[in-house]
């Protein structure tokens, strides 16, 4: 492939190609789903394109919102990269990760995740591994039980009940960090005239307040290796979370494996013998800042962090992000402004990622190689910008 590559944002021309691109990088099946040939709100599709006009790269960035100590915080997430085997190692992706990245920028973004399919190029991009979404199997018949409280309903959901649902996700997921909003045009998109999202739909309620859902998928056949799969289970009482474990229990006689998505340190998580877990499946989740000052000063921070640190920062692919920064915490808030000079602690943007995200503390960074200071100063200062706790994801994109 010639040298020269050119990065746009596809139109409704290039969705056939596009389409056929991906479906060979990951190995998809032939029948194409109706929103891969169409205009959808809340995405930005770009392709790379050789000097005969031939597509030879994709990307999509996803305009999602993530939950960032009960503030939403705009992202940028990054789906459905492919580059043709003809055009691998040419700089395909570098290009339209760097349109990607300007273009997220120039219209709001903050933050970026993506799942990648190997690390090494994301990383050599700015992204940096940030956690795990672990998809666990345990023996049904593990689940403990017990005597139904008198003071909770259990039932079958119904669609109508699915803004309820919504509004349990945002209760539990808002005062986290990194969960998605399922705010704004993408979720709406795909949830218009949309039934029940799994087979069944459990619903605790106490009173006329829902306070634990669990949406499922019954599979096939009752034998030895029948699975129910748990797309979702919540609650934010531990009574609902042992009515939903309760219920998830019963169904050990015909389906003898369960499968979910724990989210660490919730109230359905605390009552499932996690001991007992095997890994399913684990998806590598990577995070990096589009713009480090939008990252700090729109999300929610500890009312109890206060402090100030300056810091350089090398950004490659955003040069925006490039420079001498203070970052001021104080009351909840926190803010990232320019100064001059060298700062002592110089940061490379995947450090940020790794402290941002709460995945690793200063220190750790800087044994990395992502992080170096000056003889006889304390790294540990930056532990500040990791202050909220460690990010998870539930959603795969």
């Amino acid at each position: 492939m010639p040298a020269a590559v050119h990065v746009r944002e596809l139109t409704a021309d290039d969705l056939d190609a596009a389409w056929e691109l991906g479906r060979f990088a990951f190995g998809s099946d032939s029948q194409r789903p109706a929103s891969t040939s169409t205009a959808v709100p809340g995405l930005t599709r770009y392709g790379a394109f050789d000097d005969a006009s031939r597509l030879v790269g994709k990307a999509v960035d996803l305009h999602h919102d993530q939950w960032w100590t009960g503030r939403a915080v705009p992202a940028a997430d990054v789906a459905g990269v492919a580059v043709a085997p003809e055009a691998r190692g040419r700089g395909v992706a570098r290009a339209m990760l760097t349109a990607l990245l300007r273009g997220a920028h120039e219209r709001g973004a903050a933050i970026s995740a993506l799942y990648p399919t190997v690390a090494a190029p994301y990383r050599a991009f700015g992204w940096e591994a940030a956690g795990v979404l672990r998809t666990v199997d345990l023996a049904t018949a593990l689940l403990p039980r017990h005597q139904p409280a008198a003071h909770l309903t259990v039932r079958a959901g119904t669609p109508a009940d699915l803004p309820a649902v919504a509004a349990l996700y945002e209760r539990v997921s808002r005062h986290r960090n990194g969960m998605l909003t399922r705010r704004g045009e993408l979720f709406d998109f795909f949830a218009a005239d949309r039934g029940l999202p799994g087979d069944g739909l459990t619903l605790v309620e106490a009173a006329d307040d829902l306070v634990g859902y669990a949406i499922w998928q019954r599979g096939r056949g009752y034998g030895a290796d029948s699975v129910l799969t748990v797309d979702e289970a919540l609650a934010t009482t531990a009574d609902a979370a042992r009515e939903l474990v309760g219920v998830l229990g019963s169904w050990a006689s015909v389906a003898p494996t369960l499968r979910l998505c724990p989210l660490d340190g919730d109230a359905v998580s605390t009552h499932l013998p996690l001991e007992s877990a095997r890994d399913h499946e684990r998806d590598l989740w990577m995070h990096r800042p589009v713009d480090v000052a939008r990252a700090v000063s729109a999300r929610g921070w500890p009312a109890h962090a206060n402090g100030t640190v300056d810091v350089t920062l090398a950004d490659p692919l955003a040069d925006w992000n490039t420079g001498t920064w203070r970052l001021t915490v104080a009351d909840g808030a926190a803010e990232l402004s320019r100064i001059s000079g060298e700062a002592d602690l110089r940061l490379d943007v995947r450090g940020f990622a790794l402290l941002y995200t709460g995945a690793a503390r200063a220190r750790s960074v800087a044994q990395a190689g992502l992080l170096h200071h000056a003889a006889g100063v304390d790294p540990s200062a930056l532990d500040l910008l990791g202050a909220g706790g460690p990010a998870q994801l539930l959603d795969y994109f």
